[in-house]
């Protein structure tokens, strides 16, 4: 596990990083610069679509929460010394919604609760460790944590009309809006990763983002818990970073950006490389159904690479510098492809592979249902 500290207070900076082997030293294999072909219109879906019942394999949901749910409802990273995170109870809360698992959701939602809102406002710790006193140490949140438990509570809210759930998501949302971001900076709207260690007063080289943490679907569903934040500007500017990051090698944005003087460049005291955060920006902008074809091309440059493996990539030389090794993370990949080629997915792209850990685990089971959701011939079993 890789663990890169800035500085004491930046301990969270490795939020999202849960499941990433060390990397090995950098192989002589360069990443694929975005090919050069005539723009196309992309066949996408952006309509505000709810999540409920999206999971219909009700066997593949099953065997996820035998492996990663607890009896008490804590998500478990098998692939990061079994701790629970945010973004794992989030995960785990989407999950539930689709595949219309009430008990299960109350029971991730109830440990949530119980376990994450230690903090004096709405917002939650990002992280949980077994067999520590405290097993939270760090009061800091992780932004995205907070976004995909407050889209988790909103669908729920409507999938089964429970006003409990709509009312916990508009406090998480007005305090992601409030406290995480900034709504008039020169570059649009900006999110924070976190409260404490990433705004330009803190950093020398911020503000620092997260492209990974701009969960582009959610943004479009918690206007109905949060009308009064701009959610759709918010979108916008994000997606305008992704446009500033395809200046570098291969078109791929790091992990962490620095935004200083409204450059785009990784972030000081993190790997330049896009790894296993940014690994989920081309899911996000496919289960929104948003983006332009240059939005897609670096990713799905990277998706197409002939050299076998999925490839993490060191965004200063464009060299890869490791795989993405367990199968869970081609179903992104796969996603891509049928998208942006016009295919279709192969058989394996709607099973999930036993053995795997947590993170890929989860990021195959969120693909599929965002083709189940707005691809249908990209998992038409």
């Amino acid at each position: 596990m890789i663990r890169h500290h800035v500085f004491a207070a930046l301990s969270a900076t490795m939020m999202g990083l849960f499941a990433a082997p060390v990397l090995a030293q950098e192989k002589p294999v360069t990443s694929p610069a975005a090919p050069a072909r005539e723009k196309r219109q992309l066949a996408l879906d952006a309509r505000e679509l709810p999540l409920g019942g999206m999971l219909h394999n009700r066997q593949l949901w099953l065997a996820y929460k035998t492996r990663f749910v607890t009896a008490q409802g804590r998500v478990v990273d098998t692939g990061n010394g079994m701790i629970s995170h945010s973004e794992g109870q989030g995960y785990g809360m989407l999950l539930a919604v689709a595949a219309n698992d009430r008990q299960t959701f109350d029971r991730i939602w109830g440990w949530t609760r119980a376990n994450l809102f230690v903090r004096d406002d709405q917002l939650m710790a990002w992280r949980w460790e077994p067999g520590q006193r405290p097993a939270v140490a760090d009061l800091n949140n992780a932004t995205d944590g907070d976004l995909l438990v407050a889209w988790a509570l909103t669908e729920a809210a409507e999938l089964w009309a429970e006003l409990s759930y709509r009312v916990a998501a508009r406090r998480i949302a007005v305090e992601v809006g409030r406290k995480l971001v900034l709504f008039k900076t020169s570059a649009g709207a900006l999110l924070l990763p976190g409260i404490n260690g990433f705004s330009q007063a803190e950093r020398p080289d911020g503000p620092v983002v997260n492209l990974s943490y701009y969960i582009f679907p959610a943004f479009a569903r918690l206007k109905l818990v949060a009308p009064e934040y701009d959610w759709k500007g918010l979108t916008q500017s994000g997606l305008d970073l992704l446009k500033k990051t395809a200046a570098a090698k291969g078109g791929l944005p790091s992990d962490w950006t620095s935004l200083k003087g409204d450059a785009a460049a990784p972030a000081e005291g993190f790997p330049p490389a896009f790894a296993y955060n940014a690994v989920r920006i081309p899911l996000y902008l496919a289960w929104a159904g948003i983006g332009e074809a240059e939005h897609y091309a670096p990713f799905q440059a990277w998706a197409a690479s002939k050299s076998g493996a999925l490839s993490v990539v060191d965004i200063k030389t464009g060299h890869s510098t490791d795989t993405f090794r367990e199968p869970g993370y081609k179903a992104i990949a796969d996603l891509l492809n049928c998208i942006v080629e016009g295919g279709r997915t192969g058989s394996d792209f709607n099973f999930v592979r036993d053995g795997q850990n947590y993170y890929p685990a989860t990021l195959h089971l969120l693909a599929l249902v965002a083709a189940k959701m707005r691809y249908a011939s990209c998992a038409p079993a």
